[in-house]
């Protein structure tokens, strides 16, 4: 079946679940204000940290006794230095539906070595949540960038829990309504739905995780980077700004501009409305199609970031090789780029949705996807 190529063109063919696409009408001029080649331990520089702390809190209304702190090395750098400084203090329930969940697992069991359950689903699916005890500590993501299966809320977790909930929120925040008072540890980093870059993680802390900071010395050693307490009491400067090694002002500056769009598009509202647009169009094309469908099954768990399609592929035709071919296809017309399932999900398409992306580009993308796919299977029932 030939399908014509199509005549629109997403005018931004940035479709990458990370780094994802910068906020629309961006440009490197925004960045003109930042205090490059100063310290930021000066006026100045504590001043930008702290200013991004506090414009997280008020787009995400993160409560106010809620401490924030920038912390090193992206989102992945935020969890680990929350597991190996507050487990073990109680068996840990680990929680895992795709590859990110996997790897705190991985950590766990094999490097803290605590006492842990592991509850597991396949790529599509959800852990029942409700089954966990939330007496134990409790370590999962929000939304499952790898696989676009998301907890559709935090109604299954308990207010009068014992343990720590612990959240990896990296393709959640800002573009889903996160219950902060059912989240102790929420984590996630600027590359993703704001389109920030890379390197810098955010590790958002309830009362009840400080107090678990003071009151708890892990049996094992801590690195400097990791250390948040000093004395048996929290370094409540990390949650003002003052970072634990040097961040890139740079990169404050643009996550600083990131905030300013955020709030010009109706904050946290806003954004996800733009996420569920985008999120919406695709689900309506999926809809009139029979040969791609969503990686979830279940619509209440569909992520509206991370959204993850499967193609239906004629017996004979190997379905990882062809749905690498159809996104290659794509960015060789240069329509998409980065779109091909991460590497340890089932074969297909991931199309970043966050509020970044602009929902005309998604519509534009959509008519290519179906050449792309119909051009493909020509090919290989040629060579087969």
């Amino acid at each position: 079946m030939v399908t014509a190529i199509p005549a629109a063109r997403p005018v931004n063919p940035r479709f990458s679940s990370g780094p994802c696409a910068k906020p629309p009408a961006y440009h490197l001029d925004k960045l003109n204000g930042a205090a490059l080649g100063r310290s930021h331990r000066a006026a100045i520089g504590k001043a930008k940290l702290l200013a991004a702390i506090e414009g997280t809190r008020e787009i995400l209304g993160i409560p106010a006794d809620y401490r924030i702190g920038i912390v090193p090395a992206s989102d992945t750098g935020a969890f680990e230095m929350a597991m190996w400084t507050m487990l073990g203090e109680r068996p840990a329930e680990m929680v895992a539906w795709e590859s990110f969940g996997a790897g705190w697992v991985t950590d766990v069991v094999k490097q803290l070595k605590i006492e842990a359950t592991v509850h597991e689903a396949p790529y599509g699916e959800i852990v029942d949540m409700a089954a966990l005890n939330w007496d134990h500590d409790v370590c999962f993501t929000w939304n499952g960038t790898t696989s676009g299966v998301r907890v559709p809320n935090g109604d299954v977790i308990p207010a009068d829990r014992q343990g720590l909930s612990l959240c990896d929120a990296t393709s959640a925040a800002f573009a889903q309504d996160l219950p902060w008072d059912k989240l102790d540890v929420t984590t996630f980093s600027w590359q993703k739905v704001l389109g920030g870059e890379a390197a810098h993680g955010m590790l958002v802390l309830s009362p009840r995780a400080v107090a678990r900071l003071e009151s708890y010395t892990p049996a094992w050693p801590l690195p400097k980077i990791f250390r948040l307490t000093k004395g048996g009491k929290l370094i409540e400067g990390i949650f003002r700004g003052e970072t634990i090694n040097t961040p890139s002002m740079l990169c404050v500056e643009d996550y600083l501009v990131a905030l300013d769009w955020a709030r010009s598009v109706g904050g946290l509202k806003g954004l996800m409305a733009r996420a569920d647009a985008s999120a919406q169009a695709i689900a309506d094309f999926v809809a009139g199609h029979d040969w791609i469908d969503f990686l979830a099954q279940d619509p209440a768990t569909r992520s509206n970031t991370s959204v993850c399609l499967t193609f239906s592929t004629p017996e004979g035709i190997d379905g990882a090789a062809f749905a690498k071919a159809v996104a290659k296809r794509l960015e060789g017309q240069e329509v998409a780029f980065d779109v091909g399932a991460y590497r340890d999900a089932p074969p297909g398409l991931r199309i970043w949705c966050g509020g970044t992306v602009e929902t005309a580009d998604v519509k534009a993308l959509l008519p290519w996807i179906e050449w792309a796919y119909h051009a493909e299977l020509d090919a290989a029932r040629a060579t087969a």
